[in-house]
C-alpha cells in the first residue's frame, strides 16, 4: 500500500501513488475524501401566477359572470443537493458556493460516514459565489486551501463531490485554463477550467491537487443538456479566502 506523508502545513505529499503495483490515486482519496460532504437545501420560492392571470381580459369575463378570481400567488419549497468541503473541524465550518444557499429554509449536511447536521450560513461573498457554513465540531481530518495562483494548465486535479444527488463521486482531469472570464456574465470573475467532470451537484465541491490542498471551488459547467463535456469551472481557492475571513472572530 502506497505510503503518504503529510508536510509541515498538514497537506499531503505522496512518496508514491501506488495502490496493488499499479498507480492509484486511492491512497490520496482515503486521506481527503471523509472532509468531503453532500449539501441538501431546501428553499422557498416564488410561485409564477398564471399567464391568463395577467390578462384583463379573462379578469374581465371572471367579474362579468361573478366567478371567483383564483390566486396562485405565494411560495413553494424546492429541494436542491450540491456538495461543500470541511476547512476547519474543530470549529464545524464547511465552505460551499453561495448559489446553492439562496433563498434556503433549511441546510442539512452529510458526511461521508452518514452523520447528518443541520448547518447555518455564517458567511458569504456573492462575488466569488463561496459560502461558509456551521455545523457542530466533528472529528475529521479538515483540507487546507491551497495557492491557486501556482496553478498552471496541465496539472492534473481532482473534483469531489455530490453529482445528482447519487453520493460522493471522484472525477479527475488536469487543469485546461485559468483566469477564465464571462462565464455566467462575468459575475463571479475569474475562474479555474477543468476537463474533470463536473455536473449538477457537484456545486460547491472542491478541485484539489495531488497535495491534496483545495485550489478550488466547483462552481459551473458548459453543457447543452445540462450535463459535463468537459468544461467545469472552480473558484480559484485563493478568492474562496474572501468568505472564509468574513467569519465573525
Amino acid at each position: 500500500m502506497a505510503t503518504v506523508r503529510p508536510s509541515a502545513g498538514g497537506t499531503l505529499l505522496p512518496e508514491q501513488l501506488m495502490s496493488g503495483g499499479y498507480p492509484s490515486l486511492a491512497p490520496l482519496m482515503r486521506w481527503v475524501t471523509p472532509a468531503v460532504v453532500n449539501i441538501s437545501v431546501k428553499s422557498a420560492v416564488p410561485i409564477d401566477p398564471h399567464p391568463f392571470l395577467r390578462d384583463p381580459e379573462f379578469r374581465r369575463f371572471l367579474d362579468r359572470f361573478g366567478l371567483p378570481e383564483p390566486t396562485e400567488e405565494g411560495l413553494a419549497e424546492r429541494q436542491s443537493v450540491g456538495s461543500g468541503v470541511i476547512v476547519n473541524a474543530a470549529r464545524g465550518y464547511v465552505m460551499t458556493n453561495d448559489h446553492l444557499l439562496q433563498n434556503a429554509t433549511e441546510i442539512q449536511v452529510t458526511l461521508k460516514d452518514q452523520r447528518r447536521f443541520r448547518a447555518q450560513r455564517i458567511a458569504s461573498d456573492a462575488r466569488s459565489d463561496v459560502a461558509i457554513l456551521k455545523i457542530p465540531p466533528v472529528d475529521v481530518r479538515p483540507l487546507a486551501l491551497g495557492d491557486s495562483e501556482r496553478l498552471e494548465v496541465g496539472d492534473f486535479v481532482i473534483a469531489i463531490g455530490n453529482p445528482f444527488g447519487l453520493g460522493q463521486t471522484v472525477t479527475s482531469g488536469i487543469v485546461s485554463a485559468v483566469g477564465r472570464s464571462g462565464v455566467g456574465g462575468n459575475r463571479i470573475g475569474e475562474l479555474i477550467q477543468t476537463d474533470a467532470s463536473i455536473n449538477p451537484g457537484n456545486s460547491g465541491g472542491p478541485l484539489i491537487n495531488l497535495a491534496g490542498e483545495v485550489v478550488g471551488i466547483n462552481t459551473a459547467l458548459i453543457g447543452p443538456s445540462g450535463g459535463n463535456v468537459g468544461i467545469g469551472f472552480a473558484v480559484p481557492s485563493n478568492r474562496a479566502r474572501a468568505a472564509l475571513e468574513r467569519v465573525p472572530r
